[in-house]
Formats: C-alpha cells, structure tokens, sequence
C-alpha cells in the first residue's frame, strides 16, 4: 500500500491528462532518465502517439513549484535539478 501511495504522489494532472515525469519512470524503472528516454525513442512504433508530450515553458513553471516542498524534503539525497 504504502509503494502505490508513493507512486499515486508521481502522478500529475497536465492538460487533463493525468502523467508521469520521465525522471519518475525512470525512477520506478531504476535507470537513468537518459536510458529510458533513448528507449522510447527507439521504440516509438510500441507507444501510442499520445504516450508523452513535451512541457511548455508554462507548464514547467507551475509543474515545477509545486515541487518546492518536495525538493526541501529530499535535498539531501540530491533531489531535483531544473533547466530552462
């Protein structure tokens, strides 16, 4: 129970969809984002086309604070690392 809470907490609502970060799958997956994100790509014919979207800048500012408290939380163990 307490693992589908935490991954129930990855999940967000963008556009009316609800979605997962790549970061997070990658995560869950216990690979680098980068692996996971060359993975999709070259398997795009097995995802469907709606399978990911990238963020506007929009998005990603309101996305993002509302990681600040998560990213006090887990600071220590590195936490989250933003580029625009």
């Amino acid at each position: 129970m307490k693992d589908l809470i935490q991954i129930q907490n990855l999940i967000y609502v963008i556009r009316g969809q609800r979605v997962m970060l790549d970061s997070d799958l990658a995560m869950l997956y216990e690979v680098e984002t980068k692996v996971l994100n060359q993975a999709v790509k070259r398997n795009l014919e097995r995802f469907p086309l709606d399978f990911m979207f990238q963020l506007t800048k929009d998005e990603y500012e309101i996305l993002r604070s509302q990681f600040v408290t998560s990213k006090l939380k887990t600071e220590k163990r590195g936490g989250r690392q933003y580029y625009l």
